[in-house]
């Protein structure tokens, strides 16, 4: 689940049917969502271009961002897709392609050594909802040669926006925790500052799910068991 390096004509070069692929990704919980954590489980099923079927669920231990926008918005969502990805895994910003994918995750703040760590899959999620069932394999062949190394699930009936909703023009954030569990939509161009906020949600649902008997407890103090 990488974000290869395509330019503007590349993006522009997924048009099909009038439609550009969209990228999905994943946000924190808020107060409201963690209360009702037990009611958001979700599983989101699509295929990529290459017909392999993915779903959210299998996942499940990491935490998910699905990254995703309408035809304006591809590239911000892209850009954004692959500042999450390098963000949480920094040696990609440095390996081909085709390596992009297998860089490790770097731990939380505070997380103690030699306790795996819940990934991050950023994952890029093509909208394409006006695209006719008889293209569809027009539009995968397209994606195969603009992305060989980077699966791309593909939404041709219009998954996202229907259970999710979508900022047309800008790209859409969906965070589901390492519980698959949905935490909200965040949507609009990310500033630095609202991207460091949606890094640390990401980081406090790895942290949630540090397992009470590997919590850090402070020098000298006695851990009940």
């Amino acid at each position: 689940m990488n974000f290869p390096h395509p330019s503007s004509a590349r993006l522009a070069s997924l048009l099909l049917a009038g439609v550009v692929a969209g990228f999905f990704v994943p946000t924190g919980p808020s107060a409201e969502h963690s209360a009702r954590a037990a009611d958001r489980t979700v599983n989101i099923a699509l295929e990529d271009q290459f017909r392999t079927r993915h779903e959210t669920l299998a996942l499940r231990g990491d935490v998910v961002v699905l990254v995703y926008a309408a035809r304006h918005g591809a590239e911000a969502a892209h850009e954004l897709g692959r500042r999450l990805h390098v963000r949480f895994h920094p040696t990609a910003a440095s390996v081909a392609a085709t390596e992009w994918a297998r860089q490790p995750v770097v731990n939380p703040a505070g997380w103690p050594a030699g306790v795996r760590a819940p990934d991050v899959h950023a994952i890029p999620v093509a909208c394409l909802p006006e695209v006719p069932k008889a293209l569809q394999s027009v539009a995968r062949s397209r994606l195969r040669k603009e992305s060989q190394h980077v699966p791309v699930w593909l939404d041709f009936e219009d998954v996202m926006r229907q259970r999710f909703g979508i900022v047309p023009d800008e790209p859409n954030v969906l965070i589901i925790d390492t519980h698959g569990c949905a935490h909200g939509v965040l949507s609009g161009h990310l500033d630095e500052v609202r991207f460091e906020e949606l890094v640390r949600v990401v980081d406090g649902l790895r942290m949630q799910a540090l397992p009470e008997r590997t919590a850090v407890v402070p020098a000298g103090a006695v851990q009940q068991r």
